[in-house]
């Protein structure tokens, strides 16, 4: 038997969280130990209810059910990760009770991509409706992921906004992956699969409990570089994902409303307390190309980072892939338009019409003689 048929066994256990499964990870690399000398369960810091449950556990294995799983991550969408397989999220690894086992079903390799959790009312105003898309729309074409809940209201039209500017969007569930909560995102479910992915920590077979939202909201935000709160009640569990997002050390985002609406009195709150107020995608873009920067740079070995032109990728890979191209065949060598469109291939027209872009966006600049260059500054 492997490994990971041990691990789903203590996985489906009742009574052992995060915190104590990824405590027993730690002291026992090779699990098949535990399960032949319960007596090494002395060698970990547990209580009393902890102890017992993982005793349960190991003395009396779901075996059924363990291969159910495996049965189900034999098809080519459906995947099982543990904390220290190499897809597992990197962001997500770094929050203090990472999930230790993750079931994905769609895109493994977008799990790693940078990604902005968007969150709000299941209840939202036709504006906070309108905004959401939009702004998940906008992000989307400028390559975020939008990594969300599939929750009615905002968390669906961040992830059809996503969607329809032919993103990726990543869907974190409240209860097993072979299940669809709510009922009627059936649809949108399978969207998500071919454009994105589904996670969630919970076994197969696990239903809408409602203490599984709270918990898988510090999934959304740990997966994210920040969170954008769209429209949020003062209690909610939006500002819970918010405050999640802080304790991470996460960057959050709200967008203000009317001193009227209810719905913004949670975004109000967040601004108060230091959240970033954004009013266009544009905004949140600005923010977080340099945190991504950062971020680059600080895992990155300095050799691997020797020009501007390198730090210049990481911002640009942001751009729509159109515009990505672009900036392949322009240096910081002023160049003519008829040497961009030769290097490239691409028409006239296409190229115009992104160069004026790429300069709103303070990619490139214009010398004289029409000759453009990427910026330095």
């Amino acid at each position: 038997m492997d490994d990971l048929s041990y691990w789903l066994a203590l996985h489906k256990a009742s009574g052992i969280g995060p915190a104590t499964f990824n405590q027993i990870f730690t002291h026992f690399p090779k699990p098949d130990i535990l399960f032949r000398s319960p007596e090494a369960l002395k060698q970990l810091d547990l209580t009393p209810v902890q102890r017992n449950a993982v005793k349960e556990a190991i003395q009396n294995p779901d075996w059924k059910a363990v291969e159910q799983e495996q049965q189900w991550a034999e098809a080519a969408e459906n995947h099982i990760l543990l904390l220290t397989h190499s897809e597992y999220p990197q962001l997500l690894k770094q929050i203090h009770d990472p999930p230790p086992l993750l079931f994905v079903k769609g895109q493994l390799n977008i799990l790693n991509d940078v990604q902005l959790a968007m969150v709000g009312s299941r209840n939202p105003s036709v504006d906070g409706h309108e905004c959401a898309w939009q702004f998940a729309h906008h992000l989307a074409q400028r390559g975020m992921v939008i990594t969300s809940g599939m929750a009615l209201g905002i968390d669906a039209q961040s992830h059809l906004g996503a969607l329809k500017a032919n993103g990726k969007s990543i869907a974190v569930a409240g209860t097993g992956l072979d299940r669809i909560y709510p009922a009627r995102h059936k649809e949108l479910a399978w969207q998500l699969i071919e454009q994105g992915a589904i996670v969630s920590e919970y076994s197969l077979g696990t239903g809408p409990m409602k203490y599984n939202f709270p918990q898988r909201n510090r999934i959304i935000s740990g997966l994210s570089v920040g969170t954008l709160v769209v429209e949020a009640a003062l209690k909610s569990g939006s500002l819970i994902t918010a405050q999640t997002a802080l304790e991470q050390g996460r960057e959050v985002f709200a967008i203000p409303g009317s001193i009227h609406n209810p719905l913004s009195r949670g975004c109000h709150l967040l601004i108060k307390s230091g959240a970033k107020l954004v009013e266009t995608a544009e905004d949140i873009l600005e923010e977080l190309s340099s945190l991504i920067i950062a971020s680059k740079m600080t895992s990155a070995n300095a050799s691997d980072i020797s020009s501007l032109s390198d730090i210049s990728q990481i911002s640009h890979s942001l751009l729509p892939k159109i515009q990505q191209q672009i900036l392949k065949h322009i240096g910081f060598n002023p160049v003519s338009i008829d040497t961009i469109i030769s290097r490239s291939g691409l028409s006239a027209a296409e190229i115009n019409a992104n160069l004026v872009l790429l300069e709103v966006d303070d990619c490139i600049q214009t010398h004289p003689g029409g000759l453009i260059s990427l910026k330095s500054n």
